[in-house]
């Protein structure tokens, strides 16, 4: 599906779920002046040609979980083995190939220290072929969940009504997790009987009520009061993926910067207004601040490197990996990616 295959209307609908990702197509056909039956039609067409999904995810830090960035070498002609084998782990979000195919880049989530020590050192593809791994954690995410690739669309008045409309409804970053002596007590925490919902969830994040019941074995209020809980606590959000080609961006790239500490939160902020980056994240690491972007061709690329992302405050080196395929999307299993 090509950007020129977008119109008004398709934009529109991705700017609306990502403000309101659950709101009913009545909803959405409202704001947006058309028709149920045309929102339907559309939401469908976005999900079979741009591979449109919404999905519920866990905020790992406000959970006390701890996401990592691995990059793994491998020997010519075994990275697609080890990215598949990867791909098919429940606690990977993501599994890329980079760099012509020898480089694999994954985003791994550890709920604990046990399961992060298992996970090094013995979960991770350990033979011959890899000759060469690197784990870096993730300390603080700059990106909002509302990439803004996909915002703009909708006006200040059509905002104002989901909002009105929808009481969770907000595209708004997400916090790290609160400074220790400031939790709530009162705050949702995680529970063992969540994991069936929050599996649907990451399945489906427009899942109806009724199949969340049916999934947990819960009454329907208890579904939504649960929901509800969650993310009135910061832990449950909603995202939006779709194939970055229908947003014009051919070439994707993963960024590796070195940021002078000082100049680390600065830096951060920055390059998370950039509309090129759907991520970034500061990390440990001999580079500390992670970020994938998307351009719409080599051109677009080099005038970003030599230009904007040149003038990051204390910058010091830059490495871009770029994209050759993905074998795990967020959020998805390994079949349906």
């Amino acid at each position: 599906m090509r950007t020129s295959q977008l119109d008004d209307v398709d934009r529109q609908l991705l700017h609306a779920l990502v403000v309101a990702p659950r709101a009913s197509f009545r909803l959405l056909a409202a704001v947006l002046g058309v028709s149920d039956q045309t929102i339907a039609r559309r939401y469908r067409r976005l999900t079979e040609i741009a591979g449109l999904r919404v999905f519920g995810l866990i905020h790992g830090p406000r959970a006390g979980w701890v996401d990592w960035l691995v990059r793994l070498q491998a020997a010519p002609g075994s990275a697609q083995r080890i990215a598949d084998t990867l791909a098919q782990r429940p606690d990977t979000r993501w599994v890329r190939l980079y760099s012509g195919g020898t480089e694999i880049v994954c985003s791994l989530q550890a709920r604990s220290p046990e399961q992060r020590n298992a996970l090094f050192l013995r979960g991770l593809p350990g033979s011959r072929h890899v000759t060469a791994i690197t784990a870096q954690s993730v300390l603080h995410v700059f990106t909002p969940v509302a990439y803004v690739g996909y915002v703009g669309a909708l006006s200040d008045a059509q905002l104002a009504v989901l909002r009105d409309t929808v009481p969770e409804a907000s595209s708004a970053p997400l916090e790290t997790a609160p400074a220790p002596g400031t939790e709530d007590a009162d705050a949702a925490v995680l529970r063992a009987e969540d994991d069936p919902l929050l599996a649907e969830l990451a399945r489906d994040g427009r899942a109806p009520i009724a199949d969340l019941a049916a999934a947990t074995h819960w009454h329907e209020s208890t579904v939504r009061r649960r929901i509800e809980e969650l993310r009135r606590a910061g832990l449950l959000y909603f995202d939006i993926d779709v194939d970055d080609a229908v947003l014009g961006a051919n070439v994707n790239v993963m960024l590796w910067l070195k940021i002078e500490p000082a100049s680390l939160e600065a830096a951060g902020r920055t390059i998370a207004g950039h509309p090129e980056i759907p991520f970034a994240a500061a990390t440990t690491g001999a580079t500390n601040l992670a970020a994938s972007a998307v351009f719409r061709d080599t051109r677009h690329l080099y005038a970003y490197l030599t230009t904007r992302l040149a003038d990051l405050p204390g910058l010091q080196s830059v490495e871009s990996a770029p994209i050759i395929s993905t074998i795990k999307r967020i959020g998805r299993s390994a079949a349906a990616s």
